[in-house]
């Protein structure tokens, strides 16, 4: 069974940071892209940060520069650093592993207060 365990969400004040975790289960991890995506309320999901097997990785335009995504495939969890939040970077983020079928995670709340 597949499973994608996100943390490290919570509420924080705007140019504060925050370090998603994205624990997996049930798959090879070191084979598969991972992502992070975002919903805000009342927006389509979107994707913010992927890295793939071999370590390349693409960012949102809107979060080059403040965001880095990494992953440790010893203990088979992905992260997002994320600095210098803004308030549009309230939504849900959400874990997603692809490997010619994707899976998702439950998803973790972050708020940010301007």
């Amino acid at each position: 069974q597949v499973q994608l365990v996100e943390s490290g969400g919570g509420l924080v004040q705007a140019g504060g940071s925050l370090r998603l975790s994205c624990a997996a289960s049930g798959i090879i991890f070191r084979l598969y892209t991972m992502g992070w995506y975002r919903q805000a309320p009342g927006s389509s999901r979107e994707l913010v940060a992927r890295i793939t097997s071999g370590g390349s990785t693409n960012y949102a335009d809107s979060v080059k520069g403040r965001f880095t995504i990494s992953r440790d495939n010893a203990k088979n969890t992905v992260y997002l650093q994320m600095n210098s939040l803004e308030s549009a970077d309230t939504g849900v983020y959400y874990c997603n592993a692809w490997f010619g079928r994707e899976h998702w995670g439950q998803g973790t709340q972050v708020t940010v207060s301007s």
